[in-house]
């Protein structure tokens, strides 16, 4: 058991570093082009309702379960291993690896647009390089070089807040969006697909909990509290888009794929840039590249501290090489130096973009699977609370018409799941029947 190193601060700073990456600040930009001001804010609250909901039955899973590994830990616990193992597999291969490349390649673009000329994708693989090695080093380096970048996003945050509110207008905006929706709740809904993305992550802290001063009390209210701070956030950060930007200076976003992806360099692909550009001028916007670069830091090294904490349960239960498992008193040095390597895999020979928007439906999957197991624990006689149960239904929900609505823009997605469901349960199969051989 490694020592616990990690306690409620520090849980809210891993909840609060997934969350905050570059989706408030560009989903706003999209959904202007057809709703209004206050259209946009209503599905800002909807989403951190959402969020909350989620959190909330994550929070009863983990008391249920106090153990490190995340969704893989909770679905073997609560449902079946074999649903546990695809859960983990997607975790390595999607749920993090891909993430930790996406971030690097966005932050190498930053990085380029504050000094001209450096290579994006070389500044993003020395990112990765630089973070494997600090997190797969020590328990306690890796906490507090963690913790640092936490508080440096925090500051950093309530600095272009601060800006925002003390530069910018307070009245309430009165443009209009220049395609009004003609049907505008299912706009407010549709729109739910751009903030789910920006609220994710608030469930980082599960796959630490083995790392936590009583996980059982500290990893349920780190997630409640961090997405509450997050969804409050939120809501301010969009008012200071709203109040101070008009649609057409929210157009900027539709340049950030080609951005990151570096088909393009411009100067403002967030609406973080065009609100400083309108309020302070030039030299503001790009002093907010630096803040991106920064925000997208910090969100790497979340990812490369938590996601090899589920490579290494799954070592210890003889799912993946004993070397990815953790010892006492150390990291899963060999699952962070596998997380990194796959990252840089990815950096240089995949669209990382194309491969999450393939499979990122899966980690939905997966996240409804665990909250419906708060169902399947309280039939076996277990005792979730009332609240949770509702929030998990809410959640269930929800993931069920995102679903829904995927599948009607992009019938091939029920293939690709049902692909990878029966490739992974091929090889769970494979794997429990070479466990079962004698040595």
């Amino acid at each position: 058991m490694s020592p616990r190193t990690l306690g409620l601060k520090s849980g809210i700073g891993l909840v609060i570093a997934n969350m905050v990456g570059a989706g408030v600040f560009l989903s706003t930009g999209f959904m202007a082009q057809s709703l209004t001001p206050g259209q946009i804010l209503l599905a800002w609250v909807i989403g951190g309702v959402l969020a909350l909901c989620g959190a909330k039955a994550y929070a009863e899973v983990a008391r249920l379960v106090p153990e490190g590994g995340g969704e893989y830990r909770y679905l073997s616990s609560l449902m079946h291993p074999a649903l546990g193992y695809l859960a983990g597999w997607a975790s390595l291969l999607v749920g993090f690896s891909a993430q930790t490349a996406l971030d690097a390649l966005a932050a190498g673009a930053f990085a380029r647009a504050v000094v001209p000329g450096l290579d994006p994708r070389l500044v993003g693989a020395l990112l990765i390089i630089v973070l494997t090695g600090v997190h797969a080093l020590g328990l306690h380096l890796s906490a507090r070089v963690q913790n640092g970048l936490v508080v440096v996003k925090v500051l950093l945050l309530t600095a272009f807040v601060l800006v925002g509110l003390g530069f910018g207008s307070f009245s309430w905006p009165t443009w209009v969006p220049p395609s009004p929706a003609a049907a505008p709740v299912s706009e407010v809904l549709g729109s739910l697909f751009f903030i789910a993305f920006a609220f994710s992550g608030w469930n980082a802290a599960i796959y630490a909990a083995d790392e936590f001063e009583q996980p059982e009390r500290n990893v349920p209210r780190a997630m409640l509290i961090g997405c509450l701070a997050v969804g409050a956030l939120y809501l301010v950060v969009n008012f200071i888009f709203v109040a101070n930007l008009t649609p057409a200076q929210g157009t900027v976003v539709f340049q950030y794929d080609d951005f990151t992806s570096l088909k393009g360099q411009f100067d403002q692909v967030t609406l973080g840039q065009a609100v400083m550009a309108a309020l302070l001028g030039p030299v503001a916007a790009k002093v907010m590249s630096a803040v991106m670069l920064l925000l997208f830091i910090s969100a790497m090294s979340a990812m490369l501290m938590v996601g090899p904490r589920v490579y290494s349960a799954m070592a210890k239960d003889g799912f993946l090489p004993q070397a990815l498992a953790s010892k006492t008193g150390k990291p899963p040095t060999g699952a962070v130096l596998l997380q990194g390597a796959l990252a840089l895999l990815l950096l240089f020979t995949h669209d990382v973009r194309s491969v999450l928007s393939n499979v990122g439906a899966i980690l939905v999957l997966f996240a409804a699977l665990t909250v419906a197991g708060l169902f399947v624990a309280k039939a076996k006689g277990r005792d979730p609370s009332v609240v949770s149960l509702v929030c998990a239904a809410v959640y269930v929900l929800s993931a069920g018409w995102m679903f829904f609505e995927g599948f009607k823009r992009s019938p091939s997605l029920l293939g690709w799941i049902a692909l990878v469901a029966m490739l992974g349960l091929g090889a769970f199969a494979l794997t429990r029947r070479a466990q079962r051989r004698p040595a």
